[in-house]
């Protein structure tokens, strides 16, 4: 496993998050650990995470809060680990924007085979956000929120914007279609989002039915991959 490699463990058990602590840096992992939502929230102010392992339970805020209200501004891949074992639960989490959901209690070997294989399913962060897109022979320019094809500048829609450009800051990053959801659409539904992206493909895709750039990827969401 990289060494380069930075979990977050977000837990207010003492005991759990040293034990935490202990084993993912035996596996090679570099880790910073938080007692609350609050304390991790400081330490993501600083510091970018490749990976975020969190207790649903938490006094104060809740794991589930927080993974909610990271996803708005964050795509960084989440591991929830929680007592709560019923598939309404399961479910909640994942709808909060977890990438996968443990229950305790688990096998430690278990933990690192789901850390292992979301980090593989990610790609890494880039060193710098990229100031544009380049579609073919279509352009967004991510700072100045413009899309143009060639001289001919592109009308976008408030929400086609947020779409477009959550998508172009991370070039080949897979975001769910829920977390999509919460930041395109809130208190909307994903196939609210099905419906922006088919409205944007119109505008970006040389064949929008074979979509080339944003592309679908089955059971997880969607990706925008560029020239």
């Amino acid at each position: 496993m990289d060494g380069d490699q930075h979990i977050l463990v977000v837990d207010d058990d003492d005991r759990l998050r040293n034990l935490l602590n202990q084993y993912l840096t035996e596996n090679g992992f570099r880790v910073t650990v938080a007692a609350d939502a609050a304390d991790a929230r400081a330490k993501m102010g600083s510091i970018a995470f490749d990976l975020v392992v969190l207790d649903r339970m938490m006094p104060g805020e809740s794991g589930l809060d927080f993974a909610q209200s990271l996803r708005v501004t964050n795509s960084v891949p989440i591991l929830m680990l929680t007592a709560m074992a019923e598939s309404d639960d399961r479910i909640g989490g994942l709808e909060a924007g977890a990438d996968d959901y443990l229950t305790k209690p688990y096998e430690p070997r278990e933990l690192l085979l789901r850390i292992n294989n979301i980090l593989r399913r990610v790609p890494a962060e880039p060193d710098e956000t990229p100031t544009e897109a380049r579609l073919g022979d279509v352009t967004f320019d991510i700072g100045r929120e413009e899309l143009r094809r060639g001289d001919e500048h592109i009308a976008l829609t408030s929400t086609e914007l947020r779409l477009l450009k959550l998508l172009a800051e991370r070039p080949g990053a897979v975001f769910a279609r829920e977390a999509l959801m919460r930041i395109v659409a809130p208190g909307g539904g994903t196939r609210t989002v099905d419906v922006q992206v088919n409205r944007l493909r119109q505008k970006i895709e040389p064949d929008p039915k074979l979509p080339r750039y944003l592309q679908t990827v089955r059971g997880q969401g969607y990706i925008l991959r560029t020239d």
